[in-house]
Order: structure tokens, then sequence, then C-alpha cells
């Protein structure tokens, strides 16, 4: 008959480093099905845990971005923003353009402007561009900002359009302007370029490239964005 030296009785040190090894194990476990995707958490590596998006409450649903609303005294109208591509719509994505915060960034193929945010996102808007041969591309400033901007059609442009002559001093800030709510003037080594960064009544013409050059912006998103600008801004127009 086998004696108890046979099969020895476990002592109490053994007992707990088993106990130990146990509990690694768990834990090991745990930690291989922890779901990363449910935390909501950018997997691109920064150096830091940041979340997926950014928050602002002046990004919010088409409805209350897009809805009427008055603005020194005119009645601006609600955008049937449903006719509008998603994609043309104000949104903040990451930043895909590596300039620094503060930069408005114009990507002409894209029909989209980026104003860089800090923390590498950016507010993105549809915009509508001018067709070929009035293009105008490079690096410059946003030297100041008009609100219910007075339009002055160059000389050349009433060559084309005599009907625009009796503009030819200026047509006053309003709903049929064609530079909308706001303008933004682009200015490159202190000259004015002659191109802007506007808004525009013609909301159907985002996302297309048919006026004279500038840069066309749905009247709600341009006053957003003439908000947010302070002072000279940078602007990259490629």
């Amino acid at each position: 008959m086998p004696s108890s030296e046979d099969h020895p009785q476990p002592n109490r040190r053994t007992a707990l480093l088993g106990l130990g090894a146990l509990s690694l194990t768990g834990l090991a476990a745990c930690t291989r099905t922890l779901d990363m995707p449910s935390l909501q958490l950018d997997d691109i590596t920064t150096g830091t845990i940041r979340p997926k998006i950014s928050v602002d409450r002046q990004v919010t649903s088409p409805d209350l971005m897009y809805a009427s609303a008055t603005d020194d005294g005119f009645q601006l109208p609600a955008i049937p923003y449903a006719k509008v591509d998603p994609k043309f719509r104000r949104q903040i994505v990451v930043d895909p353009t590596g300039e620094a915060p503060g930069t408005i960034v114009v990507r002409l193929q894209e029909r989209f402007l980026y104003f860089v945010q800090p923390g590498g996102d950016a507010l993105r808007y549809g915009v509508g561009i001018g067709r070929d041969g009035f293009l105008w591309s490079g690096r410059a400033n946003i030297q100041y900002g008009k609100k219910w901007p007075r339009w002055t059609p160059p000389s050349e442009m009433i060559a084309r359009k005599p009907e625009l002559e009796k503009w030819r001093g200026g047509q006053p800030g309003g709903l049929d302007n064609p530079l909308g709510a706001r303008a933004l003037y682009i200015f490159k080594d202190g000259q004015d370029t002659g191109y802007r960064v506007h808004g525009s009544p013609e909301w159907w013409t985002i996302g297309q490239a048919m006026s004279s050059g500038c840069v066309r912006m749905i009247n709600q998103d341009v006053i957003d964005l003439y908000n947010r600008v302070n002072g000279k801004t940078p602007i990259v127009v490629a």
C-alpha cells in the first residue's frame, strides 16, 4: 500500500504560488479581451489619448446650422440642406492639411475649405470655386473681413456682362448681393489679390466650379467662419 511519502501533500507556500499564477492568467485574459473601439478613443498614436472628434456647439444638426436667421437687419432664408450633398455641410474632421492651427486651407479639387483647429481637427465647409481660367492659388493672408459687403464688379466683368454696368459704382450689401453675408479679403505681400472668401445667396452652386475665381460659401457657413477668424489669418489655396 502506498505511503504518504510517495505522494507528498502541498505545503502553504506551494498553494499560494499556484493561486498567484491563476490570478495573473485571469488578468492577462481580461487584458486581451478589452474592446478598445467601444471606448471611442483615437487609435492613431499621437503621444496622448484624445476623443475621436472635437465638440463644437456651432457644429450641430443641419436643421439648426442652416435655419433662417436675422443678421444685421437682413432675414437670411433657411437652406434646404437636404438638397446639399452631406459632405459639403459644415462638420468637424481630422485635419488632413498639416497646417498650423488658425490657418484656412482651400482644396480646389475637393471643393472643401478647412479651418485648422488645435489638437488635430479641422472645421470643414463645402465651397464653390472659380471655373477654369478664373482660378487663383497660393499662400496669402486674410487681411480683414466685412459684414454684408458692397460688391463692385471689375471693368473686365462689366465688359463681358453689360447688364452689370449699373453696379460700376458698387452694389450695396443685401440678400441679392453676390458677396453674400460676409467677405474675407485675400491679400498677398500686402496687395489685394482681388479674390475673396465670401457668402453666396446661390447655395446650390456649392461644390461646383462656376464663379469668377472667388471661393463661395453658404451664407450661414461664411458667418460661422467669419466669427472664428480673428485679425490677419493665413490662407492656403491649392
